[in-house]
């Protein structure tokens, strides 16, 4: 570098080192297949263990892994998937329907008390 000239050069844009006695680590091609037919083409290191899906960068699709053969090397399972819990379902899980109705009736009870008259309801509180 100290050949060179550093005075009107763009320092932060332009890389000054080059690719020269680079070498490039092997590498190799796996050809990936969605849904609908389109295949796409994903480059990885020799030794890298190649994922049986990729996602297509352009469609988002998931492809599958096509071997040497033409033929899509594994099938993707579909995975059961579980409902998720309410939270009903969590409540139902730490008491029982009649522990939930007694809980209300001790909370509407409360809450009538606090107001004064016996149900509590806007007709109650109007002036009936």
């Amino acid at each position: 570098m100290a050949d060179r000239s550093l005075r009107g050069a763009r320092l932060g844009a332009v890389s000054l080192q080059s690719e020269e006695g680079v070498e490039l680590s092997a590498r190799r091609e796996s050809e990936y297949r969605t849904e609908d037919g389109t295949t796409f083409r994903v480059v990885f290191a020799e030794e890298a263990e190649i994922p049986l899906t990729w996602v297509n960068p352009r469609t988002g699709q998931t492809g599958r892994l096509v071997g040497a053969d033409g033929e899509i090397e594994a099938e993707i399972e579909a995975e059961e998937s579980k409902p998720p819990r309410t939270h009903w379902d969590m409540l139902l899980e730490r008491r029982t329907r009649a522990e939930l109705e007694e809980l209300l009736e001790e909370r509407l009870a409360y809450l009538r008390a606090r107001r004064g008259k016996g149900t509590g309801g806007r007709a109650d509180q109007i002036g009936a």
